[in-house]
């Protein structure tokens, strides 16, 4: 048990100070990541329309199982800011460790599918057998850094869950910058490293991930956190603790699934309409994910603090902080999106494509643009309702929304066979969606009985 002089008090207040003082640098960490990706795909365009078009694909696949880390990350997260919001600190730690049992089993089961079930979907589904082939091999060196990712995820849990998202920036920025140096280096063989292409990419981001996840922990380390959190002073498997984690991960990690499952089949459909349309529709994929990544900084400042102030029992600050968070984040959504419509071309130049691709993309950045002014809103309300702990309602909303995106996709990517702007307007529909039903219940108030169970155990 930790002395009183050194006992932290992890309960949030609920001001505008102090919602940006913990999304920013969640903005700032989620914007990292975004900036690796953009980098792959600025160095893989230098090798042609075709590499980028690969990008696509394999990135969106990736993205399957990192979001699958990433409902397991948002649920252990609404449990370590509920117990903070307690003030119990001393669960914190056994929380983190379980979760990393359960992270790692996952990991292992993603590195199995890839290997030996990928070829077969992505022979099955794409119509290029070279593409096919890329993407393979590509695929097999860049799963390899799942368990590090998710070991990762896990610690931004800690991180924003107990308020120190300001550390979140300097494990990011080591990723970053080591990112960065051996794309350079290893798809195009400078630095006197070889020349490899496509897998030199994936090489580079196993390798970023790695670096990233040993300098947050030598941070996390020599500023005591690990020390006072008790981080790993129980690596024991914990039945109960385990099964608490899974109950409210569990729809979240099937949620994300989903979601961008729903993803990839959107980007095999629109590979049956061309490289052009492929290598647009990546790019699009990339300014989605980097401005995106302010809303979703807000989203998962709402997770954390929502779950916080439930768990020193003021219910009547959740819709207030729900609306102040929105205000923001919409604030921030609004001002990309102009920016993103006036200078379409300045941010479309970055892949250094010709300028038959930038007319073809410019429609479809301002159908981007807008789907990003509804995001910016619905996902507060989405992930408020994980910070209520009833991430069942999320899975029913995720499912609703994605049946009415694939459905509309199919019907006018591939049966009408109209142009990729209107299959990317389909972010429209699921967005909206995304919001009523989440709206909705928050505002019905039954998380409310869900709380007052709670209580009374």
């Amino acid at each position: 048990m930790l002395g009183p002089g050194t006992h932290t008090d992890y309960r949030l207040s609920t001001n505008y100070r102090q919602i940006l003082k913990i999304a920013l640098p969640i903005s700032a960490s989620m914007l990292v990541p975004q900036i690796n990706f953009i980098t792959n795909n600025i160095f893989l365009g230098g090798l042609g329309q075709q590499a980028l078009a690969v990008a696509g694909i394999t990135g969106v696949y990736y993205l399957v199982f990192a979001v699958i880390g990433q409902g397991l990350n948002n649920g252990l997260q609404a449990l370590i800011s509920r117990k903070a919001g307690e003030n119990k600190i001393d669960e914190i730690g056994n929380l983190f460790s379980q979760g990393i049992r359960v992270s790692m089993c996952l990991a292992a089961i993603g590195i199995a599918v890839t290997w030996l079930l990928a070829p077969l979907i992505l022979h099955s589904s794409l119509k290029s057998d070279t593409t096919v082939h890329v993407a393979v091999d590509f695929l097999r060196i860049r799963i390899c850094g799942l368990p590090f990712l998710y070991v990762y995820q896990m610690r931004n849990a800690l991180l924003v869950g107990t308020n120190n998202s300001r550390l979140l920036v300097i494990g990011t920025l080591a990723e970053t910058v080591t990112n960065i140096l051996l794309d350079y280096g290893l798809i195009y063989g400078h630095f006197g490293l070889p020349a490899l292409g496509f897998k030199g990419a994936a090489i580079a981001s196993v390798i970023a991930e790695v670096a990233g996840l040993i300098v947050i922990f030598a941070v996390m380390h020599f500023s005591g956190l690990s020390r006072r959190l008790k981080l790993f002073h129980n690596f024991y498997f914990n039945k109960k603790v385990t099964l608490q984690i899974l109950n409210i991960s569990s729809p979240l990690v099937l949620q994300y699934a989903l979601s961008i499952i729903s993803w990839e089949f959107f980007y095999i459909l629109i590979e049956h309409h061309g490289e052009q349309a492929l290598a647009i529709s990546n790019a699009m994929r990339n300014i989605f994910g980097f401005f995106g990544c302010f809303t979703w900084a807000f989203a998962a400042t709402a997770n954390t603090m929502v779950s916080n102030v439930l768990g020193q029992r003021k219910e009547d600050l959740v819709i207030p902080l729900i609306h102040k968070l929105v205000r923001l984040s919409l604030g921030f959504g609004l001002t990309i999106a102009i920016l993103l419509n006036i200078f379409p071309a300045l941010f479309l130049s970055i892949y250094n494509q010709d300028t038959a691709f930038t007319i073809a993309a410019i429609p479809v950045v301002r159908i981007v643009s807008s789907a990003l002014v509804l995001m910016s809103f619905s996902t507060v309300w989405l992930n408020s309702v994980v910070g209520t702990g009833n991430s069942k309602w999320n899975l029913f909303t995720e499912t609703v929304a994605i049946i009415l995106y694939c459905v509309y996709n199919f019907f006018v990517l591939e049966y009408l066979r109209l142009p990729i702007t209107y299959g990317w307007a389909s972010e429209w529909i699921y967005w909206t969606v995304m919001f009523i039903l989440s709206f909705w219940y928050m505002k019905s108030g039954r998380w409310k009985k869900i709380e007052n169970r709670r209580s009374k155990v």
